[in-house]
């Protein structure tokens, strides 16, 4: 009997800057924007591709990514999580899904800011 191999989804916490690009819904004028996003992966390099080709087939234009981790790994670096972003987290995991939970966009002038 062969073993099937049991994977553990977890839920990363993603922040996606993008560009510009036609058709990608972003405000007149804005150069760009930040996205928040909650995405389901047995690791955060899945998490992270799973992310990019959704929001590539969004016509939207990924340019730069960075992981805050999981949920577990956020809260041992003190980060606050309230009910809202279990809610949302919960959701991706459930669905095994990616979820946008904010959209910042930016606009000429202003420096975007990413840790």
């Amino acid at each position: 009997m062969e073993k099937k191999k049991i994977s553990r989804q977890q839920v990363y916490t993603l922040l996606v800057q993008i560009g510009r690009k036609e058709g990608d819904g972003l405000p007149e004028g804005a150069t760009g924007a930040a996205l928040m996003i909650y995405a389901s992966g047995v690791d955060e390099a899945e998490a992270v591709r799973e992310t990019v080709a959704i929001l590539k087939q969004a016509d939207t234009a990924p340019l730069d990514v960075t992981g805050y981790g999981t949920l577990a790994e956020r809260q041992e670096e003190g980060h606050e999580i309230g009910e809202e972003e279990h809610a949302l987290m919960q959701r991706a995991l459930e669905e095994n899904a990616v979820i946008v939970a904010q959209m910042t966009p930016f606009f000429e002038g202003e420096e975007p800011v990413f840790h």
